[in-house]
């Protein structure tokens, strides 16, 4: 018998966790905000000039890409694009590790959490697929938002991305091939898995009301990306949780979650286009 209370008891100490550590990242990550007239904002808590690393120096991650990270209360610039690309890896790995293994010893049905073989889009090629198609949607709408509101006068805060944008072939395979699929695997896991699916089947909960819930969690924890990336990415965050919702894939989201921050990844931090220019 699923023991969901121990599970959702767990899910609540992992979520708190992910949201203190993004709020205390905050004022160490975040540059002072920049309208497009290249003035001067709100003043934030902490203020250094952004790093340049990467291809390209000026590259930008678009309002509301879905990448968070909670980083510690030490002068980031100082600390090397690899080994912060590490620390992400294996922060969100322990976190999904604990919730993975949570999952298995109160006896979660996979099926709530989005992997069922009775499904036609749960699982193999037709979930590849829908993430694929999904993920170059969100990342072109993405696109065309950012472009949209830096024309209005409203950039994102793009600092953390620019930390994280590698500078050498071997940084760039970390980021695409280990950081990348091991944050969308925690976070798909999390906001949709667990808050949506897991909840839902556990309680009778309805996985839309869940869905606006997650989403607004999913936004919250991106809290370093300012405050139009927290507006668009729980917009971003709510289509995923439809996505899940409609197909029951945690496959799906995952794929899709992971091609948005990829693309962001490459079109602006490798080729330099700024979509928000």
């Amino acid at each position: 018998m699923t023991d969901w209370a121990a599970f959702v008891g767990l899910t609540v100490v992992v979520l708190l966790s992910l949201l203190a550590l993004a709020r205390l990242s905050q004022g160490t990550v975040r540059a002072p905000p920049r309208r497009a007239d290249g003035s001067a904002g709100s003043v934030a808590l902490a203020e250094f000039d952004p790093p340049t690393r990467g291809r390209g120096a000026a590259a930008s991650l678009p309002d509301g890409g879905v990448l968070s990270r909670a980083a510690s209360r030490t002068d980031l610039d100082s600390i090397g694009t690899g080994a912060l690309l590490v620390n992400v890896a294996l922060s969100q790995g322990l976190f999904g590790l604990a919730l993975v293994a949570g999952a298995w010893y109160t006896r979660v049905p996979l099926a709530a959490l989005g992997v069922d073989l009775s499904a036609p889009l749960s699982t193999g090629l037709p979930a590849l697929a829908v993430g694929v198609g999904v993920g170059v949607a969100l990342y072109l709408a993405n696109a065309l938002g950012a472009a949209g509101a830096s024309a209005l006068g409203f950039d994102a805060d793009e600092t953390l991305r620019d930390l994280l944008t590698p500078d050498s072939p071997g940084g760039w395979g970390l980021l695409l091939v280990g950081v990348l699929p091991i944050i969308a695997g925690f976070e798909e896991v999390l906001f949709r898995a667990a808050l949506v699916g897991a909840f839902s089947t556990g309680f009778g909960v309805s996985p839309w009301l869940l869905a606006a819930l997650s989403s607004v969690a999913f936004a919250l924890g991106h809290g370093a990306q300012g405050r139009a990336g927290i507006l668009v990415t729980g917009v971003l965050g709510f289509v995923l949780a439809a996505v899940f919702v409609l197909t029951n894939s945690l496959l799906a989201v995952v794929v899709a979650h992971y091609l948005v921050n990829a693309l962001e990844f490459v079109v602006s931090g490798y080729f330099g286009v700024e979509w928000a220019a």
